[in-house]
């Protein structure tokens, strides 16, 4: 639904929303949580705008101030609430005087995950990755016969659920080494990242609900960048039958800022079938799916080494990809996972799985780009990376961008690998 609120013109009194380049202009309003730095206090809800960020209970508009019920009141109310943001932070707004004290230098604040989680899952809507990653390990078999039939996806741990910043330590778990008959404890050698969207619950659904594909989004609140930390030699040798566990659960990171799928609606794209391809069951079909169930979302992995850090080089851009490329949409993911009756929770995240394209570089993960480490990624200082070493910082971004509207960004979700800690033997 585009409204005034996505107008290209309008500008904000805070002068850095209306900045070019900027994440969070006035036509996006994304929704978090922060604290004082350094402190303890009690999480906050907050809107970011330009360099600063908004203090909603300050304003008034979320008078419990940790914005759990601003995520789980209907989406009409959180529409509302756009509107009056928009309103109140336009250029020429009666009540600049009065919000100006709402306003909180990111300098002096701490951002938080952007919402409390009870539930964590994750799912592989990335075609172009199952496909990579399955022609790894079964080159004549990539992709299994359910994958083009239900969104496959797995239950995560939410305790290991970290916000953007927060370093990720390598795991140590059982490994299984090339030729070797007996696994032994080791740290991951072939430490990984995953390229991921985040689709955050808004409203819930009651045990035993399911939630049709035509009330789907409005029990989304908006989506965030996660990165789905992998140590590869363990996923190897543990995932089957069960499929993912100590490779996955040692980290997840999670950016702070929920852009909201009010602020998306100028980036909606259709979604189709491949030519060929079996259509969704009736469950995950639905005319305004194929009509605008896409996202047009820009993302972009950046990798610094330690090395690089030392020498003040920024980092390399090593990939670019985009949601447009998923099979699966957000809707049917919500669809699917309540069609069994499973009731989702205000603040679940959702994870899209790993979000590769169909290109050379458009890998979201390194195990894409470096053909299962066999042929080492080359960075621009010489240096060469097959999986992650110690001290390589890892940073997601995403943005949209369409002619005649303002572009809008995520933010970023960033992570450094520290090494691993002795094991408890």
């Amino acid at each position: 639904m585009i409204d005034s609120t996505h107008d290209p013109l309008l500008e904000s009194w805070v002068e850095s929303a209306n900045t070019a380049g900027t994440d969070f202009p006035i036509q996006n309003l994304p929704l978090g949580r922060f604290r004082r730095a350094g402190s303890r206090d009690p999480w906050r809800s907050g809107v970011a705008i330009g360099d600063a960020v908004l203090d909603l209970a300050v304003t008034g508009l979320d008078p419990g101030g940790d914005l759990g019920a601003l995520l789980s009141a209907p989406a009409a109310t959180r529409r509302a609430l756009r509107a009056e943001l928009a309103a109140g932070l336009r250029r020429g707004s009666g009540l600049e005087r009065g919000w100006r004290s709402a306003l909180r230098d990111r300098a002096d604040i701490e951002l938080g995950l952007p919402s409390e989680v009870r539930g964590y899952t994750d799912f592989y809507t990335g075609i172009h990755h199952a496909t990579a990653v399955g022609k790894l390990f079964r080159p004549d078999n990539p992709l299994l016969p359910n994958y083009k039939w239900v969104p496959i996806g797995y239950h995560g741990r939410t305790s290991s659920l970290v916000a953007s910043g927060h370093p990720v330590i390598r795991p140590t778990a059982q490994v299984l080494p090339p030729g070797a008959t007996v696994p032994h404890l080791a740290p991951s050698a072939r430490l990984d990242y995953e390229l991921e969207l985040a689709v955050i619950i808004g409203t819930g659904n009651p045990l035993g609900s399911p939630v049709p594909m035509a009330e789907a989004e409005d029990h989304i609140a908006g989506l965030a960048l996660l990165n789905d930390w992998s140590a590869r030699d363990v996923q190897a040798w543990e995932y089957q039958p069960l499929g993912p566990f100590l490779a996955k659960n040692f980290g997840t990171t999670l950016s702070p800022w929920i852009v909201t799928t009010e602020a998306l609606a100028p980036f909606r794209a259709p979604w189709s079938r491949p030519a060929g391809d079996p259509e969704p069951l009736p469950y995950l079909d639905g005319t305004q799916n194929r009509a605008a169930g896409h996202v047009a979302i820009d993302l972009e992995v950046s990798l610094q080494t330690e090395t690089m850090r030392r020498t003040g080089h920024a980092g390399d851009r090593i990939s670019r990809s985009s949601y447009c490329d998923a099979y699966w949409t957000m809707a049917q993911l919500v669809a699917h996972h309540t069609v069994n009756g499973c009731p989702l929770e205000s603040g679940d995240v959702l994870g899209t799985g790993t979000l590769s394209g169909p290109l050379a570089g458009q890998g979201g993960s390194l195990l894409e780009l470096s053909a299962g480490g066999k042929q080492p990624l080359r960075l621009s200082n010489g240096e060469t990376r097959t999986f992650l070493a110690d001290g390589d910082r890892v940073t997601f971004t995403a943005s949209c961008s369409r002619e005649g509207y303002r572009r809008i960004g995520f933010g970023s979700a960033e992570g450094t690998v520290l090494p691993a800690r002795p094991a408890a033997i």
